[in-house]
């Protein structure tokens, strides 16, 4: 719990509502990964491929050794493809990850055969910060119902913008516990 505290306090501009957002995060994922559940990947891993191939498609059209009347349908090609593979990043990021900071296996050890998808929002010009702990996949038999809370930034922080841990780090680990207290209660 204190692997936090060990590098120093973390502070953000309290004027800044990302930096706040930012430094709670990153908490967030301390916390849960410092649980046992191991960060999934998987989807990050997806995304930077097709940004690869979108990159690597826009590098050939642009540096093609033919000029353009000769290189047309390989241009259109190649522009069609770009806007279909930006069009399926951007599906990924709307249906997939949303709000999601972190992704998650199943903690060692676990019967569980989901992890966990958090997610966080803090809302423009709001001091409101809502974390939402989720199944990975939420038709799983072994899936917990969600669990959130929302709670003001002002709880967390001194007055000089540092995040006093242990208070965030015990509303977050109670969280995590009341979605898997509701797999017990199964």
């Amino acid at each position: 719990m204190t692997s936090g505290a060990a590098k120093g306090p973390k502070k953000a501009n309290l004027l800044d509502p990302h930096a706040i957002k930012h430094v709670l995060d990153e908490s967030v994922t301390e916390i849960v990964t410092g649980k046992g559940y191991g960060e999934d990947f998987r989807l990050s891993n997806v995304r930077l491929l097709i940004g690869t191939v979108i990159i690597g498609i826009a590098l050939l059209a642009q540096f093609t050794n033919k000029k353009f009347p000769e290189n047309r349908n390989f241009l259109i090609m190649c522009i069609i493809s770009y806007v279909i593979l930006n069009g399926i990043l951007q599906f990924i990021s709307y249906t997939k990850e949303k709000n999601a900071i972190l992704f998650t296996y199943p903690p060692a050890g676990s019967f569980n055969s989901t992890g966990l998808t958090v997610s966080s929002k803090l809302p423009r010009f709001s001091d409101m910060y809502t974390l939402t702990v989720a199944s990975a996949d939420p038709k799983s038999i072994s899936a917990n119902k969600t669990v959130e809370f929302t709670k003001s930034v002002t709880k967390w922080f001194t007055k000089d913008g540092i995040l006093v841990e242990g208070l965030f780090w015990k509303d977050v680990e109670r969280l995590i516990d009341d979605y898997n207290d509701d797999r017990k209660s199964k």
